[in-house]
């Protein structure tokens, strides 16, 4: 797996019912689980943030979704209000409309499902695996920095002593809720996700994440806690996404075990990079499909343009 070079020289499933917080499941994969039969259709979904227009890497990203499910849902991951707008979304629902890429029922809205993530959170508190922490950004990017630190920062209410966080929590400082990894692996017992690229069961390690945060002090949740709620409310069965999130899915399957939320396969698809092989991000500034289209390029063009589509294992 890797980056695709992509080249541009002219500048679709009824809904589920609400969730069930049941008891959680054990790690238990079966042909079911895992809906490797390729005769019967996914549920898929496309998931972009209106931060910014749609690239190449957003369009294959789509095709892919649409390809493997037969269709897909549309969802818009607006949760990030001090960076999403809405004439992106209407950019973002023009620019799949333009490929010709229909998707499956209305689009959804992550910014409409805040209850069912405060619920999840709850869920998770109640459990008592997760913790607040109030460390600001600067605090732990000292941290991390500090000789012999980690990436992957474990027990942060351990950092602070009990009166400052007590302090700090009388003042109304900002809180996120980090998740107690070691109690949840502790918990959960080992898990496996399954990798529907290459046919096998990926065990989960969490060593690059550490105590991962799951609700942000300033919108509540964060993208591992509401993409797992998102799946299991959508019905998703397979998840389509680039490799670059790969690791993330460790993440999910531990939150899909503490919440007791299906477990889909996976599919990671290469990135679409430019000529200098470097991956294509908005924050870089990467053409977007709405340029391209001022320029004359056709949506036949830019599919011509595209690698194979990802198989099935």
């Amino acid at each position: 797996m890797g980056r695709s070079r992509c080249c541009v020289t002219n500048i679709h499933k009824s809904r589920p019912q609400p969730l069930d917080w049941g008891k959680p499941k054990p790690d238990d994969w079966t042909t079911a689980h895992m809906n490797t039969d390729n005769t019967a259709p996914h549920v898929t979904r496309f998931a972009p943030s209106p931060t910014g227009e749609l690239h190449l890497g957003h369009a294959y990203s789509a095709m892919v979704a649409d390809h493997l499910g037969g269709g897909y849902i549309l969802r818009i991951d607006d949760i990030d209000h001090t960076r999403c707008r809405d004439h992106f979304t209407a950019g973002i629902l023009d620019d799949l409309r333009w490929l010709g890429l229909a998707w499956t029922g209305d689009p959804v809205f992550q910014r409409q499902r805040m209850g069912a993530y405060a619920d999840a959170l709850a869920r998770l508190q109640k459990m008592d695996m997760v913790y607040p922490c109030y460390l600001t950004r600067k605090e732990l990017s000292a941290v991390l920095s500090a000789p012999h630190g980690t990436t992957a920062p474990l027990a942060t209410d351990m950092i602070l002593p009990a009166d400052e966080m007590a302090r700090r929590a009388a003042d109304g400082a900002g809180v996120a809720w980090r998740l107690r990894t070691d109690a949840a692996l502790a918990h959960t017992g080992p898990l496996h996700w399954f990798d529907a690229r290459t046919g096998q069961m990926v065990p989960v390690d969490m060593s690059a994440h550490g105590d991962v945060v799951v609700a942000r002090s300033d919108i509540g949740t964060s993208y591992h806690l509401s993409v797992v709620v998102d799946d299991a409310l959508d019905g998703i069965t397979l998840v389509t996404r680039g490799d670059d999130l790969a690791d993330s899915t460790h993440v999910h399957r531990v939150l899909q075990a503490l919440l007791g939320l299906p477990d889909p396969a996976y599919l990671h698809h290469d990135l679409i990079a430019s000529d200098t092989g470097k991956r294509l991000a908005k924050r870089d500034h990467a053409t977007s499909l709405t340029t391209l289209r001022a320029h004359g390029m056709t949506a036949n063009d830019l599919v011509a343009q595209m690698p194979p589509l990802p198989l099935l294992r």
